[in-house]
């Protein structure tokens, strides 16, 4: 293998990739729809609520009395019939959008309440309703039994339980933890891996794919060896995309600091937030209520208590295994084949393979121990996602050791099969293979 025609490869594609209108539109465009998708519903959520106007038919005069208006209902004593409502339609006048229909006393007749909409009602609109009557109707009920004081010690009976989840370190000091973040995290990484794999690979693909087209590989197969051209591709468009990767956490980093500090003011850090009292914050998080800062601080706490460096460099490393590994599957499919048309019976497999680690990974959260976890994490093809949801679990280290050397090991036998299926592959035009016609090009000598 020449290192030096490698290197020429690598700088070539680099170069070329790097240099298109597209990379720079979508480094510079993802980090901003990213936080799109994380600011915006926040904002229209605080600053715009629509109001759903409501009618209470009350044949009791028992029930309307309950209901006060809020920022997204408004509620109207009608003295109109159900019919005539009906009648005036979705376009009244009123602006009414529902009718609340309560036609007798709902401790003794709990089928005789309807809610009618002019359209499909959505479903805040009932359970807002039944938060309103059903502590009402409980209350009553506990008031006909006749017993001093029932209400009072059925109140204090009720007790919700919120269990705090903590974790010893080696020193037997403990740390707050969260099972909950822990899984969000593993599924952010996870996600990240199955991204990268299926863009970049199918990059990779591509680029096979259109330099056959062109014909351009039966000039550079005269004077670089296929499994070189191979290598080269693959290195190149996955330093590309670990560029593209790398702009992005920083971007990105940038606009969530800004957008923090908008948020929480004079926020210095996630270590200062687990200290601070809610007194010290200023900016938007200054109107947070006691629980909702209580559960900001205990966030803080859990995400403190993980091990960011092992979890860094063990995500490196299953990140360029996975993609090293489906780069070179990807490589030999674009080399077997001679259009995209083509390209359905050969990538299927890899992309179902993909699906399942996917979601394998997914059905781990609850059970990152477990042998769907256990094994997956373990076997090749699913390991650099799968193993993504399990890290912020602690996986042992033996068990990391040998999921690595697993996969980087896979990582070279696919690819020697690669290059054999490649060097045929590449220089076969008009004509799609079959399996048994690919067995045949890997038995060439």
């Amino acid at each position: 293998m020449s290192n030096s025609k490698i290197s020429i490869i690598i700088g070539r594609e680099y170069a070329t990739r790097v240099h298109k209108k597209s990379f720079f539109v979508m480094t510079l465009l993802m980090p901003i729809l990213f936080m799109g998708l994380l600011t915006v519903p926040i904002i229209i959520g605080r600053t715009s609520v629509s109001e759903t106007k409501i009618a209470i038919l009350d044949a009791t005069g028992e029930y309307a009395p309950l209901f006060e208006d809020t920022e997204a209902y408004t509620f109207v004593k009608s003295t109109k019939t159900l019919e005539a409502l009906k009648a005036e339609g979705g376009d009244n006048e009123a602006g009414i959008a529902a009718v609340l229909d309560i036609r007798g006393d709902l401790l003794t007749q709990p089928e005789a309440i309807s809610l009618y909409g002019y359209k499909q009602i959505p479903p805040g609109v009932a359970r807002h309703i039944n938060g309103v009557l059903s502590p009402y109707l409980s209350q009553k009920k506990l008031e006909e039994s006749n017993i001093p004081g029932i209400a009072e010690i059925v109140a204090k009976s009720q007790i919700e339980v919120n269990v705090p989840t903590f974790k010893w370190d080696a020193e037997g000091e403990e740390a707050r933890s969260s099972g909950n973040l822990a899984s969000i995290i593993g599924m952010i990484l996870a996600g990240i891996s199955f991204f990268f794999i299926t863009t970049f690979g199918s990059l990779v693909m591509g680029s096979v794919l259109e330099e056959k087209k062109n014909r351009i590989m039966e000039v550079m197969v005269s004077s670089v060896r296929p499994f070189d051209m191979m290598m080269g591709k693959i290195v190149a468009v996955g330093l590309v995309g670990v560029t593209q990767i790398i702009l992005w956490v920083l971007f990105t980093g940038i606009l969530l600091t800004v957008f923090s500090s908008l948020v929480v003011g004079n926020l210095q850090g996630i270590s200062a937030l687990a200290t601070m009292q809610q007194s010290d914050m200023t900016g938007m998080g200054a109107g947070l209520s006691a629980d909702s800062f209580a559960q900001m601080q205990a966030g803080a706490s859990a995400l403190m208590g993980i091990n960011y460096a092992e979890l860094l460099i063990m995500f490196f490393f299953y990140f360029v295994g996975g993609y090293l590994l489906y780069a070179s599957l990807f490589a030999a499919v674009g080399a077997a084949i001679s259009s995209e048309e083509d390209s359905n019976q050969f990538i299927m497999p890899v992309m179902l393979l993909l699906m399942f680690a996917f979601y394998a990974g997914f059905g781990s959260m609850d059970n990152p121990d477990g042998p769907l976890a256990f094994w997956c994490s373990l076997i090749p093809f699913t390991s650099p996602i799968v193993m993504m949801v399990r890290l912020p679990y602690e996986v042992p280290l033996w068990q990391q050791i040998l999921s690595v050397v697993l996969l980087f090991a896979t990582f070279g036998g696919i690819t020697w099969l690669s290059a054999k299926i490649y060097r045929v592959g590449i220089l076969m035009y008009g004509k799609k293979p079959n399996w048994k016609e690919l067995k045949r090009w890997i038995r060439y000598k």
